[in-house]
């Protein structure tokens, strides 16, 4: 993988281990609000990455550069800073900056910004990809996912890890819209040209994460 990004410099911070409820997210778009709630408990590695990413600024003032209806609105992508960036969908985080996932220390991502795959662990939880989940998109090979996520518009079993039987994509769930599913509804149905780029840029304002003791 070429080693292309955009991202901010990553900022480190130390968790307090007694957080017992999960945190969320509060994603501030152009066209409206819509807050997640984020599987720390379940999905530690990739939502602590996340998180990390969030609270480092780096959403900040990205646009939405993926939107198929019925399907998916995918975003995260530090080229899509700029809205006809044609680089938007192949940027990942900062190479080999890291970041800190309870229980499990420090997290460093690769050398082209990408993190662990976790659901190759033993165990690991079987979420599908329902309806308003969130989701890690990836290049669809092993430990390819960094900054890209997406909200899914319908139950898409077929990108679930373990269902191989339905396709090849492996898309790990770690969180979910518990409000603002009508913003992701309003940007689904957007215009799209044949990229499947809306063709108003659509720009994540803000993410905040809240409900953290630290």
């Amino acid at each position: 993988i070429n080693a292309e990004y955009m991202g901010i410099s990553n900022r480190t911070f130390e968790p307090n281990a007694s957080m017992t409820t999960r945190p969320t997210a509060v994603c501030r778009t152009s066209l409206g609000n819509f807050t997640v709630e984020l599987f720390t408990d379940q999905m530690p590695i990739t939502a602590w990455n996340f998180i990390g990413l969030a609270r480092s600024g780096f959403y900040d003032g990205i646009h939405f550069h993926r939107i198929i209806d019925g399907f998916i609105i995918q975003f995260g992508c530090p080229f899509a800073r700029d809205p006809y960036c044609r680089k938007a969908g192949t940027g990942r985080p900062e190479p080999r900056s890291s970041y800190i996932c309870p229980g499990r220390g420090e997290i460093r991502r690769s050398d082209t910004g990408c993190i662990p795959d976790e659901f190759v662990e033993p165990n690991c939880p079987r979420i599908s990809n329902e309806l308003g989940t969130l989701s890690m998109a990836n290049m669809a090979f092993a430990e390819s996912g960094g900054s890209q996520f997406f909200v899914n518009l319908a139950h898409n079993e077929h990108l679930d890890f373990w269902r191989s039987d339905l396709g090849e994509s492996r898309h790990p769930v770690f969180g979910k819209v518990i409000s603002g599913m009508d913003t992701i509804i309003k940007i689904s149905k957007f215009p799209v040209n044949q990229q499947d780029r809306p063709t108003t840029p659509i720009r994540m304002v803000s993410v905040t994460v809240e409900g953290l003791l630290w």
